[in-house]
């Protein structure tokens, strides 16, 4: 077997057990204020400091006596919970927050604490707790003393426990976090948000993050693995050593295969007591399975240190083989074959869930995606969670990974989106640019430089310093850094002023990304042919699942009502395009790159066209939503009503597509025999009126009939990428199109008018769970009429029960302007659709049985097995 029988290092989960309490400490005062505490998180970030010297740790404490660091502090009345913990999710929203960041109260101090047991025999190792993510300001006591912390929310980091640890006794942990209100465009999530570890590794050991695995020359019957490696002696003498590293196959289920297909010579080296040093193995690979979309492929190196025949240290480092080339004249390849990026933008938030991150979660949200024909996803805009980078090798997605929305020009001020001022005081990253930007950098692309899913990083989305006739020498600084990481792979940055890339700033980066610019790509290049371009942010159409407005009009600034949007497809801010404008964009440069969508899901917060704080309740004209949500205001004793999540995702926040789904699935997946029409066929309000329909699909023809009647053939022309029939006048009946290319029947569908809703049905995303309370099922809620369809105009309210060892931990409905809590068990069905996520308890398998009722309607009940968790 590859591993130790005895394992010298281990990685805990330390997820359990936590105590958490809202708000500050009583006796805090101005001792932790955020500009007095980074001396002493600064320290934590030294490993990583390699372009000025690392910060010293003060000698003194910076809240000494504080009582919420005291190992005997009685905790027993705060609330006990396991993380990943978002305490924003738990609302409750309040509309006189910002709509901008979810209406949702995200800021704020919190505290969390943790008692463990380190055993006598740990003694001599080095003890480390290893954060996913923690937002933000994250500050950690042990035992009473700051062991260190870390600024930035998004950056995962490790704080280093040894010399505070007691060994043979129990331990505690405090760390809190400090959300400025104000410091985010978008809904950030607070807390212990992300998966927390205690490791234990020798003193004589790999450094952390410290293996990078390169394929330099790649051939059909070899490949070449290079394994470069960083070791440290923590111990208090000189140490003999040798090392090695074999590469084994890893299977989809996550074993490695039984023999090495590559193993190296031992390499010897005698190291220093304090010293570090870096080794490297090279190996061959005969014959390479590549990792490609279709076929992921990956590997894991299995690198040991050993001394005097004993295994000292063992890291495991997956990776995939495969080449990337970028060309400025044909595009980019994957392993030599020409590839369109088909990407979308994915803000960090997963909806009913929040921030706190779920492995099942994101792996859902991917295959949606991949349904879609979607290939990329950018990390909009911030270092996202490991699990992403992760489930994106084992899924076939290709992933741009982002560092920052701004440098050392803010974006918010104390009243929002700031002038370009420098003399303002920024809330968001801004403020900790100068002191932070160099170790969150190598922090980002050391822990994801390993990940064949990876293709380029990016150092920033529309930062100011665009308009800056210097800024190109930041953003030079900025690729520096990233290139000591990592060369294998460009560089690139959103850009949203199209002089920008005349101005020189594109001379820092490899790739310039054009953020809603569709008709920049073939002016830039004929003036920079050199430089490969695509869209880094495109589109940014906004819609409502379901929601349809007349008279349909081509006016971008049109299709509002009821704080919704019409799902016509054709609607856009003014600084953005319908889809169809960015495909005529990128059909006119096939040398670009592709594109990335704003957005792939919806998401928390950024409620464009719907931005202001407070609305007026006058703007609802459906009698029914003004009356549900004037209940709602006045249970809340409010009297705005904004909206809570944004519009642009091809995707709604609870995970059902909205049709423009379907125009990118036409656009992206140009082999799949697939029409769908819209809008629904439910108007008994619209009989005799102009109802125009549209039908997306990769056919080249189609033609419409209503109730048997041809409402003509329409042939797509250059640069269509819909079919329109703009005068068709509402029958209750059946829409039908059938669809033709080159000349023979391609994809047929049909939109039928519904009757009166009749039950309810409920359908799982999958058939078996794991019982490892952490394991997810996403439960779709239908409202159907006696012949199963979906009654697409229908809310009816519905509540959920729940037997069985799991829990009900979200539901939504995909309705932007819904204010309940996500927590409930129950809510209205939004235009006939409802969500509702399960998680497993852990412990012996069962069945879960779920059932939703409804006033006039019959119930529905669905029994899920679980699968007992696996030793």
């Amino acid at each position: 077997m590859p591993t130790a029988k005895s394992s010298p290092r281990q990685r805990i989960c330390f997820n359990a057990g936590w105590r958490f309490s809202k708000g500050d400490a009583p006796d805090a005062g101005q001792s932790l204020e955020r500009s007095r505490l980074e001396p002493w998180l600064l320290p934590t970030s030294a490993e990583l400091c390699q372009q000025r010297p690392a910060w010293p740790r003060p000698a003194t404490e910076p809240a000494p006596g504080l009582s919420f660091i005291a190992p005997d502090f009685d905790d027993s009345s705060w609330r006990e919970l396991s993380v990943p913990h978002d305490w924003g999710i738990e609302g409750p929203f309040d509309p006189d927050l910002p709509g901008e960041t979810g209406k949702l109260p995200w800021h704020g101090v919190a505290w969390y604490r943790k008692s463990f047991h380190l055993n006598r025999t740990d003694v001599g190792s080095v003890i480390e707790l290893h954060l996913d993510g923690a937002m933000s300001y994250a500050t950690v006591w042990l035992n009473g003393a700051c062991v260190g912390g870390w600024v930035y929310g998004y950056t995962s980091f490790k704080v280093d426990l040894t010399a505070r640890a007691r060994f043979g006794k129990q331990n505690v942990l405090a760390i809190r976090l400090d959300n400025p209100p104000g410091s985010s465009r978008w809904y950030p999530g607070g807390g212990l948000y992300r998966n927390t570890w205690l490791v234990k590794t020798p003193a004589l050991r790999f450094s952390h993050l410290g293996a990078f695995v390169t394929t330099p020359r790649i051939t059909a019957r070899r490949a070449r693995v290079n394994v470069d490696l960083e070791l440290e002696n923590r111990t208090s003498r000189k140490q003999q050593l040798s090392i090695t590293s074999s590469i084994f196959a890893l299977s989809s289920d996550g074993s490695l295969s039984s023999k090495a297909v590559a193993v190296s010579e031992a390499a010897s080296l005698e190291l220093e007591s304090g010293a570090r040093t870096h080794r490297s193995h090279g190996l061959d690979v005969a014959p390479p399975r590549l990792w490609s979309l279709e076929s992921p492929e990956r590997y894991v190196a299995v690198s040991r240190i050993e001394s005097k025949g004993k295994v000292i240290d063992e890291i495991h480092t997956r990776f995939g083989i495969r080449s990337l080339r970028v060309d400025a004249g044909e595009g980019f390849f994957l392993n030599g074959e020409k590839l369109r990026l088909n990407g979308v933008c994915m803000h960090h938030d997963l909806g009913a869930l929040g921030a706190a991150v779920s492995e099942r979660a994101i792996e859902r949200q991917i295959e949606i995606l991949k349904s879609m024909g979607c290939n990329a996803i950018r990390t909009a805009h911030n270092p996202p969670a490991p699990e992403l980078p992760e489930i994106c090798d084992r899924l076939g997605m290709l992933l741009m990974v982002e560092a920052f929305d701004c440098w050392r020009r803010g974006k918010k001020g104390p009243a929002g989106m700031a002038e370009r001022d420098p003399n303002m005081e920024y809330f968001d990253y801004a403020r900790a640019f100068d002191n932070w930007h160099e170790q969150d950098l190598r922090a980002m692309v050391r822990r994801d430089r390993n990940h064949p899913s990876v293709i380029m990083w990016s150092i920033g989305n529309e930062v100011l310093e665009q308009w800056s006739p210097d800024g190109w020498k930041l953003a030079k600084h900025l690729a520096g850094i990233v290139r000591e990481e990592d060369r294998t792979r460009p560089i690139t940055s959103g850009f949203n002023a199209e002089s920008s890339g005349y101005t020189g700033y594109q001379t820092a980066v490899d790739l310039v990304g054009y953020n809603y610019k569709p008709g920049a790509y073939l002016p830039f290049h004929r003036s920079q042919p050199t430089i490969p371009v695509f869209g880094a942010e495109t589109a940014s159409t906004v819609s409502s699942r379901g929601e349809y407005f007349f008279p349909v009009s081509d006016d971008p600034a049109e299709g509002r009502a009821d704080f919704h949007v019409s799902s016509y497809d054709l609607y856009a801010p003014g600084w953005a395009f319908p889809p169809d404008r960015e495909f005529q964009g990128l059909d006119e440069a096939p040398f670009a790159l592709g594109e990335f969508v704003w957005t792939g899901f919806d998401y928390l917060g950024e409620p464009t066209p719907y931005n202001a704080d407070t609305t007026n309740l006058l703007n609802f004209t459906d009698p029914k939503q003004r009356e549900r949500m004037a209940s709602e205001l006045a249970r809340l004793g409010k009297i705005s009503v904004p909206s809570r999540s944004s519009y642009f995702g091809i995707i709604d926040l609870a995970g059902f597509p909205k049709d423009r789904f379907y125009l990118y699935q036409a656009r992206w997946r140009p082999e799949l025999e697939m029409a769908h029409i819209l809008p629904h066929w439910n108007w008994p309000e619209r009989i005799g009126k102009v109802t125009p329909v549209h039908v997306y699909s990769a056919a080249d023809e189609a033609e419409l009939f209503l109730n048997g009647k041809s409402q003509g053939r329409r042939r797509r022309k250059e640069g269509e990428y819909r079919f329109r029939w703009n005068q068709v006048r509402y029958a209750p009946g059946v829409l039908k199109v059938v669809s033709y290319r080159n000349g023979k029947k391609w994809a047929t569908a049909t939109r039928q008018t519904t009757r009166e809703p009749t039950r309810l049905s409920l359908t799982a995303d999958r058939a078996n769970l794991r019982a490892d309370g952490r394991d997810l099922c996403f439960v779709t809620l239908a409202v159907v009429d006696q012949l199963g369809q979906v009654v697409p105009r229908c809310d009816a309210e519905v509540t959920f029960s729940l037997t069985g060892p799991g829990e009900i931990v979200g539901v939504d409905n995909g309705d932007p302007t819904r204010l309940e809590s996500f927590q409930a068990k129950h809510l209205a069905a939004f235009n006939g659709l409802a969500l509702v996520i399960l998680r497993t308890r852990a412990g012996r398998g069962g069945r879960l049985v779920l059932t939703a009722r409804s006033r006039g309607l019959a119930k529905s009940t669905l029994n899920l097995d679980l699968l007992p968790q696996q030793n």
